[in-house]
């Protein structure tokens, strides 16, 4: 078993569709700098109203990815 130290960030994704989507916009925004991403945690689920209706989602994230190493 591999010992792996993880490294911690806190992103909101947003999106005007849903949860999921504006968590996978945080995730795929987040892909472009950082590498070896391996999990995410789930915080806060809020968003925007506008004439009664959800405009949009925001989902605040923790995000774990591995250190490199060495050998990585």
């Amino acid at each position: 078993m591999d010992n792996h130290v993880y490294k911690i960030i806190e992103l909101v994704g947003t999106s005007p569709v849903g949860v999921g989507e504006a968590v996978e916009n945080a995730l795929q925004r987040a892909s472009e700098t950082i590498r070896n991403i391996r999990w995410f945690e789930t915080t806060n689920i809020r968003g925007s109203v506008e004439n009664g209706k959800v405009k949009q989602f925001q989902v605040t994230v923790k995000v774990g990815f591995t250190l490199q190493g060495g050998d990585d």
